[in-house]
């Protein structure tokens, strides 16, 4: 075995967890939030005035005081200084996908040779990072560097805890210089004022006078992968492109179906338990932890909240995620596909809204066909669906999540919405002039004495559609792990708008006789099924059947990345935007941009390492097996021994295939000069992608006869199974 693999290995066995005792922190509700300028905290350290001023702009949207600034600064600033923080950092959300933040201190020289507090209301609601420095597809030129973060206040700050301190992290949104969003949080916000006001008014025809604030709310569900790091270091494509571009499929993967649910072992169940409680004392409300279907696989899950606060939350699970790990001992990976053969990894967005006074409108009640109310919100999310789902499979694409999607644990790139059969009846009810009753919930008897009776949902679940409602809420199941929410939170949030518009603009029309009036809507229902049914499916997404009955009903299907941006940047797409005041035509243009730049660039950076560890470490293992057996070969020749040659002659055809694959690789992994930025994504899924397919084709072949004590990389077998 190789020096570097026969080290990984060692290493991975020998693992031990610190015996340093970092969980027992007492009850939960004794440090829950504790690193968070909660509501409590405001409560306790703001004036009267200012608290309820900032509750008003929180709760209500209402415009944000500047005179109560300086003294939420200063309050702010002292809670973070007595634990011990020196320095402040506005977090903002790049379209790098990532988050960035710029840490400055709490003080300033007094010019006597001491310090003084220098943090003032006009720090708190705004600084000045290099705009020039970050993705902005068009709207920023290189020289043009001036950028804003400004302070969401919908979203708590809240400390980060390193090893030497503490430091005040601020949410903010991004903007240029000229007032255009860079960033994913100023469309989340314009995106949910619009989905606030289009449903207001659906609300109040209902007899809501004062609805309140509806909010979009977001509950993502977080799949990852977990390898020990020494496979990690030892694997350069798993360290620069997050995942494996080479592996032979071990003898056994996930056939036995003993992942899911199973027992957790130690060290990940100590790694998730510490993971835990570095959230918890972030405010962020996890609640479900378990195995996933892959080995090595597991997900970590919070409960709802609001859209924005979801969002930022998110990000911080997977910063956790990522920093926890090596105290353990381990990588976690967020990308869609690590390893070829087994599941993926998704982060399933279950969406609904709703407000205080209202509750979620996404409850269907006892009796669906009764609930007007309901009906109709779930109406117009089927319409957005059907109206909008090349803007739905733009919100999802990305280079590692082409790796997953319709494949056997993803939805395919179809969208289309289950909703169970207890509301797929009622809207065929109303499809075909009124629904007038419900399927049922039942009662499931095991046949055992000693169980008692279980209530049984009127409808299964279908793990296969890509948006699938699933009691109280739809699921977007095609989002990526690696990804923001953010994307597909804004395109959900922006068309549902577009069809609450169309909904109240149909029923404003109608008579307020609550007689006509329920006609009216049931008129509008029918209306709705009949003209956007074809996006409703129940059956099994995973299936050839479907792809033809999808094309028979005329529903988009963009199977890749370039397919899906293409589609998506269309004239609807702008006109959607623009309309509702989340992204000018100039913001979305620029975003498709960056989204096919991103894709250059992802897929350019694994065509160049899928040729440099094709060359250096896969070619050179299978030159050293064939002159052994050349060697073998000779010594029994030269004693007259007969001797088999097949494993020569099958291991000197794969390396002459290797050959022929690395240089075709070698001759189309540099662009062509003068193809445009659309162009030049349709060359790498159309030249390159296919040149990496065949290399690692043949280089799995090889791996599969090559001795074991050759052989440099970790194997899919040690990276799932030694933890």
């Amino acid at each position: 075995m190789s020096i570097t693999r026969q080290k990984a290995i060692e290493s991975a066995i020998q693992h031990r967890a610190s015996e340093e005792p970092v969980l027992n922190r007492g009850h939960i509700l004794e440090y829950f939030g504790q690193n968070v300028f909660s509501d409590e905290q405001m409560r306790e350290r703001l004036p009267k005035a200012i608290y309820k001023a900032l509750r008003k702009t929180i709760e209500e949207g209402v415009p944000l005081d500047y005179s109560v600034a300086d003294v939420v600064a200063a309050a702010m600033a002292s809670w973070a200084v007595e634990r011990g923080a020196t320095h402040y950092a506005h977090i903002f959300y790049p379209l790098t996908g990532l988050t960035a933040e710029k840490h400055d201190s709490f003080y300033s020289p007094d010019g006597k040779g001491g310090l003084v507090g220098d943090f003032s209301g006009k720090q708190l609601i705004q600084g000045e990072p290099d705009a020039s420095s970050f993705p902005s597809g068009g709207i920023r030129a290189t020289f043009e560097a001036r950028g804003y973060t400004a302070w969401d206040v919908t979203s708590p700050a809240y400390l980060t805890e390193g090893r030497h301190g503490m430091t005040l992290c601020i949410p903010t949104a991004f903007c240029s210089w000229t007032g255009e969003a860079l960033d994913k949080k100023v469309p989340l916000l314009r995106s949910m004022q619009a989905l606030n006001k289009q449903a207001q008014r659906v609300l109040k025809l209902f007899g809501h006078d004062d609805p309140g604030m509806i909010s979009a709310s977001a509950g993502p569900e977080q799949e990852y992968f977990l390898v020990d790091r020494s496979f990690f270091y030892a694997r350069p494509d798993l360290l620069s492109a997050g995942r494996t571009l080479f592996g032979a499929r071990p003898p056994k993967g996930q056939e036995l179906e003993d992942q899911y649910f199973g027992a957790i072992p130690d060290r990940v169940l100590a790694f998730m338990m510490e993971v835990d409680t570095e959230l918890y004392k972030l405010g962020v409300p996890v609640k479900t932890r378990h195995n996933e279907v892959a080995p090595a696989q597991y997900e970590i899950a919070p409960v709802f909240e609001s859209a924005n606060v979801a969002t930022d939350h998110q990000y911080l699970i997977m910063q956790t995620l990522q920093r926890v790990a090596p105290k353990y001992g381990l990588a976690c990976l967020l990308h869609e596909k690590p390893f070829a053969g087994i599941n993926g990894s998704g982060k399933h967005l279950n969406w609904s809204l709703g407000g205080p006074k209202v509750g979620n409108l996404l409850n269907p009640g006892a009796t669906p066909h009764d609930n007007m109310q309901f009906l109709v919100f779930c109406a117009a999310a089927i319409r957005a669906v059907n109206k909008h789902a090349v803007m739905l499979r733009g919100s999802v694409a990305h280079a590692s999540n082409d790796h997953r999607l319709g494949a056997n644990e993803a939805p395919p790139a179809i969208m289309s919405v289950f909703l169970g059969e207890q509301l797929a009846d009622v809207f065929e009810q109303l499809a075909a002039g009124g629904a007038k009753q419900s399927k049922k919930m039942g009662v499931l008897t095991v046949g055992v004495d000693t169980l008692p009776p279980l209530p049984k949902d009127a409808t299964d679940r279908n793990r296969t559609s890509p948006f699938a409602f699933t009691g109280n809420r739809f699921e977007f199941r095609a989002v990526g792990s690696s990804q923001s929410i953010a994307g597909p939170l804004v395109v959900l949030n922006t068309v549902i708008a577009d069809s609450l518009d169309y909904v109240a603009t149909e029923l404003e029309k109608a008579p307020r006789d609550p007689k006509k009036f329920n006609l009216a809507v049931q008129k509008l229902l029918q209306k709705i099924i009949r003209e956007n049914g074809r996006v409703i499916f129940n059956g099994d997404n995973y299936s050839a059947e479907w792809r033809a009955e999808a094309a028979r009903r005329g529903l988009p299907n963009a199977a890749s990345t370039p397919d899906a941006i293409d589609a998506m940047e269309c004239k609807e797409t702008y006109e959607v935007f623009a309309k509702y005041g989340v992204l000018s035509h100039r913001e979305a243009e620029s975003r498709f941009e960056i989204y096919r730049e991103k894709y250059i660039k992802d897929v350019t950076i694994e065509a160049k390492l899928c040729l440099n560890i094709a060359r250096t470490m896969v070619f050179p293992a299978g030159i050293k097996y064939q002159q052994l057996l050349a060697q073998t070969v000779a010594a029994l020749s030269a004693v007259n021994k007969a001797s088999c040659t097949t494993t020569l002659d099958e291991v000197d055809g794969l390396l002459a295939e290797l050959q022929k694959a690395v240089q075709r690789l070698e001759q189309v992994v540099v662009i062509p000069d003068g193809l445009s930025v659309k162009k030049q994504c349709a060359y790498l899924l159309e030249t390159v992608v296919p040149a990496m397919v065949e290399t690692r084709r043949v280089a799995d072949a090889l791996e599969r006869v090559c001795a074991d004590d050759i052989w440099s990389l970790p194997t899919y077998q040690e990276m799932l199974f030694i933890r």
